[in-house]
């Protein structure tokens, strides 16, 4: 069929012989990713974003906006009306699908898009769609709908497991929300969610934004590992992977240099969680966030020295006159020992990497990637490739767009963005999920495909691994599906993956040199697997100071600036000095979308550990393994 179309059409649109090219072998969709885009042009056929014709131009938005906004009055009306049953859960879902699905695309879109005008447009109507969500969870008729059908315990007991649970979880919604409170209150528990709204933005807007610095304050020598602008030279990440310890130090001081007033918009943010966390009953935002989850409340972590004497060690043999260890060595030591990455990436093609995925995917769901061309305006960028994800019984499971060469008009974060989740219509057809995969790898050039490192290559996997929870997790309702679980569980399915990235079993599957096709020597897999399990006590050390902070952050509000709770956490749970003038936390996206949360990575490595070990240690790739079978049934409920 014409919809699983592979990947040959793009192939015979680009260029046959690259000098790059002298393997012949690879698979579609590795050579789809190895080579350079080319569209069609169609002057006659505009379609919009995301094949939603409306978002052809930057209006769209409003009227996708104004059509959420009146199905949403009339489902509100409906589940008023309709007795206590199934239907009731069945509406509530379809009015979160409505506004979920116009919200979560324009909050990509707002972070995405290059033009100013799409993001401006995608961020006006996150606000307009949060408030009315924020009106909707304090709406007194709604949610007695609702609550008529959890009190009668005959109808209830007779609804399946799942619909049983979704509304709970529709319940919760409001509780957390303040339906409790008086009219007065509910308002203004209102009123805070919606400034959450545009402070959440805000901070978010800004963690991506560059630092700039006199290009005359640098030495010359290093302007070239960064942007230059007129007289300026701009940093906007911290240039981790770098060899250079100067160039590693400028970064980290530069980009992490203190902004009054992203710290006062943090400060803020943080003040108003607080404040609607007490508003509607709780403790502390940090109670109200974890209210619901695995966790249940705010509890204690732990800490450990472990790895970094052997990081210092390590720094020492490479640069004995400053043997020191600082912050910004820590990620560059993390990736290198015994190994050098630069060695690794002609084996970690881009297409490479993809014809590994699609491997392990097939062999373990019965799942391919397919490669489509996109219609015109489909996509935000030319860069942007698409995939078809297809099960071998079930056809069509979703889309995949994925977003991978650095802009730098884009996030400098790989993340995973949920445009539209699945669930099941009335008519007997399954709603296919959309998701966006965002990476900053760098542009092939004329003698290469685009190479990856090693730690490129395991983010490549983690992300994916969201990607198909999304595609795999094929559940009744949307309000329930994929990475739409519980926040701590959510990163289980991702950093499952990275097991897969660091098996010598898995990784032999599909690392060759992109000139040669020779495989990745067994000796270079075995220093690179070794190489991972070696620091591992120090990143996990990072995450639990994040995890830390966070919950400081979101906890009873003490009289001091984030800077210095981050200082005081830093040197408690962390064991590397602060470097004086940064602020850190200011580039820490995750307290927006994993505000009082972010534990929720180490708690689902110790899931995904457990996983590994019962489930795929003995033989990865074999999806027959009676334990194996039971955990991918758990994960994705709906593929046999």
């Amino acid at each position: 069929m014409s919809v699983y179309r592979p990947l040959v059409c793009l192939l015979r649109q680009a260029t046959a012989a690259r000098v790059w090219r002298t393997v012949t072998t690879w698979s579609p969709v590795a050579a789809a990713f190895n080579a350079r885009v080319h569209r069609r042009l169609d002057l006659f056929h505009q379609n919009g974003l995301f094949g939603v014709p409306e978002l052809s131009s930057v209006g769209g938005f409003e009227v996708v906006q104004d059509r959420a906004l009146q199905e949403t009055q009339q489902l509100v009306e409906k589940a008023c009306r309709c007795p206590p049953g199934v239907q009731t859960v069945e509406i509530f879902d379809k009015l979160s699908d409505s506004l979920c699905r116009v919200a979560d695309m324009a909050d990509f879109i707002k972070v995405a898009h290059p033009d100013p005008s799409y993001r401006e447009a995608a961020e006006r109507t996150c606000i307009n769609i949060g408030t009315m969500v924020e009106r909707l969870n304090t709406n007194v008729d709604l949610c007695k709908s609702l609550k008529d059908l959890l009190e009668n315990e005959e109808i209830f007991s007779k609804l399946d497991p799942e619909t049983r649970r979704v509304a709970e979880l529709f319940m919760f919604d409001f509780e957390i929300s303040g339906i409790h409170l008086d009219k007065k209150k509910r308002k203004e528990a209102v009123n805070l969610n919606v400034k959450l709204l545009d402070l959440s933005n805000q901070f978010l807007m800004s963690c991506h934004m560059p630092n700039r610095i006199e290009k005359r304050a640098l030495p010359e020598h290093i302007h070239q590992h960064f942007t230059k602008d007129g007289n300026y030279i701009q940093i906007g990440g911290l240039n981790a992977d770098a060899p250079d310890d100067l160039v590693r130090e400028v970064a980290y001081k530069v980009f992490l240099y203190p902004n009054e007033n992203v710290m006062h918009i943090l400060e803020e943010l943080l003040s108003c969680r607080d404040k609607l966390a007490r508003l509607v009953g709780y403790e502390s935002y940090a109670h109200r966030a974890l209210k619901g989850t695995m966790a249940k409340s705010p509890g204690r972590l732990y800490s450990s020295e472990i790895d970094f004497e052997m990081m210092r060690e390590m720094k020492t043999k490479l640069n004995p006159r400053n043997p020191g260890l600082i912050t910004w060595h820590v990620v560059f030591y993390l990736c290198r020992f015994n190994i050098e990455p630069s060695l690794y990436s002609p084996y970690f093609s881009l297409g490479a990497c993809m014809e590994g995925l699609n491997g392990l995917f097939t062999q373990l769901y019965g799942v391919s990637l397919l490669a489509e061309q996109p219609s015109v305006g489909e996509v935000w960028s030319e860069d942007v490739r698409k995939l078809a994800v297809v099960h071998e019984t079930e056809g069509l499971l979703g889309y995949i767009y994925c977003d991978f060469f650095y802009r730098p008009d884009k996030p400098h974060q790989d993340c995973h963005f949920t445009i539209r989740g699945g669930r099941q219509l009335e008519d007997g057809q399954y709603q296919l999920p959309i998701v966006v995969l965002m990476l900053n790898l760098p542009h092939p050039t004329q003698s290469a495909p685009t190479l990856l490192s090693p730690g490129m290559m395991e983010n490549l996997f983690h992300e994916m691994g969201h990607a198909m929870h999304s595609m795999l997790g094929r559940t009744r309702y949307q309000h329930v599906t994929g990475t739409r679980c519980v926040t701590d569980f959510a990163e289980v399915p991702s950093i499952l993956m990275e097991y897969f990235a660091t098996d010598y079993r898995v990784i032999s599957q599909f690392a060759r040199h992109y000139q040669t096709g020779q495989p990745l020597p067994q000796s270079m897999v075995a220093r690179l697997c070794e190489s991972k399990k070696v620091c591992g006590a120090a990143d996990t050390q990072l995450q639990v100071f994040y995890a830390i902070m966070d919950q400081v952050y979101h906890g009873k509000p003490q009289n001091r600036s984030t800077t210095d709770i981050m200082i005081d956490m830093q040197k408690k749970y962390y064991g590397l000095p602060y470097v004086t003038n940064t602020a850190w936390q200011l580039r820490f996206s995750h307290l927006v979308g994993y505000g009082a949360k972010y534990y929720s990575y180490l708690m689902s490595r110790a899931v995904a550990s457990m996983v590994w070990k019962q489930c795929f240690y003995k033989d990865p790739l074999n999806r027959f393994i009676e334990d194996h079978r039971r955990v991918r049934f758990t994960l994705v409920s709906n593929i046999p």
